[in-house]
């Protein structure tokens, strides 16, 4: 693979902002350049890399040809974070996860944030099946859907909760019509949380003892394999599970592996800015990618 260049990073103005009032109060915010679409510019937390898991999975989701929100690097006031392309426009809206769930499943609580456990795969499956009409709508909705759970599992992006994911619809002439929403917000992969050096848990550490195995496999998901689990199962266990009861629908994702190998992933985690991500952090992203890649390549059909 040839070399390509560093990735674009868009520099936000001032006055692209469509919402001033919130600048200091909010974490993100939606921004409009000259006569382009609209952007949601993400402040990463302190001392993490969200931002650049955000594009590298996004790049990643590219490579496999998975259906995902355009992401860029961006500044602001020299600060640096993620931007994410608005996909809901041309009359299209948003209807997250946990709306979608409240009506189809006894009892969902949309509102809880933490420890949802009725957010297992089966109800999500189930609310696809009621949400859409056609048999074959439903089918796409569900391999779609089998497509971003690999990846999750891939990048090791624990933060499928129930407003990660979502439907878009529109209103025509002959009713509603409606889609699962293109694959958004991957910050929380790739040890984004991690610092380089420290006492503890720390990318050195777990590199030289040979721990990335097990940070792989303990991290806790937001999808529950069973409505009395207290923990989320890992992205890369849900997808060993789900193969078993599910193994035509996620078929189709798992090959898509095919196009990865360590050449390719270290290309898309070179192409960040050599400023924005220490060597440390792209050698633990690739490790641990080529680890997932590995274990998700023994379940290929």
């Amino acid at each position: 693979m040839n070399p390509q260049a560093d990735y674009t990073i868009i520099e936000i103005q001032p006055d692209w902002v469509l919402e001033p009032e919130a600048m200091g109060s909010k974490d993100k915010f939606w921004f409009r350049g000259d006569d382009g679409p609209e952007w949601l510019f993400k402040f990463p937390q302190a001392n993490t890399g969200q931002h650049w898991s955000e594009k590298i999975a996004a790049e990643v989701a590219d490579q496999l040809d998975i259906l995902h929100a355009r992401v860029e690097l961006a500044l602001f006031l020299e600060v640096r974070g993620s931007a994410t392309e608005s996909f809901a426009r041309d009359g299209r809206e948003l209807v997250h996860g946990n709306q979608i769930m409240a009506g189809s499943v006894l009892d969902y609580d949309p509102g809880k944030q933490f420890r949802q456990s009725d957010h297992t795969l089966e109800n999500i499956l189930l609310s696809l099946e009621r949400i859409f009409l056609s048999a074959d709508a439903r089918k796409r909705a569900k391999e779609q859907l089998a497509d971003y759970l690999v990846l999750d599992a891939l990048v090791g992006n624990t933060d499928r909760h129930h407003e990660n994911w979502g439907v878009l619809r529109k209103r025509t002439e002959s009713g509603w019509q409606g889609m699962l929403a293109p694959t958004f917000d991957h910050a929380s992969s790739l040890g984004r949380e991690l610092v380089d050096d420290s006492a503890g848990k720390c990318r050195r550490r777990l590199l030289a003892d040979g721990r990335l195995a097990q940070y792989a496999e303990k991290a806790s998901g937001a999808i529950f394999w069973q409505t009395s689990d207290k923990h989320g199962v890992s992205p890369l266990d849900l997808i060993r599970r789900v193969t078993d009861l599910h193994p035509a629908l996620f078929g189709s994702a798992l090959k898509r592996l095919t196009n990865l190998d360590r050449a390719t992933l270290q290309e898309i985690v070179r192409r960040v800015p050599t400023d924005w991500m220490s060597e440390l952090a792209r050698d633990f992203a690739v490790e641990l990618m080529c680890y997932t890649l590995e274990q998700l390549r023994k379940i290929m059909p």
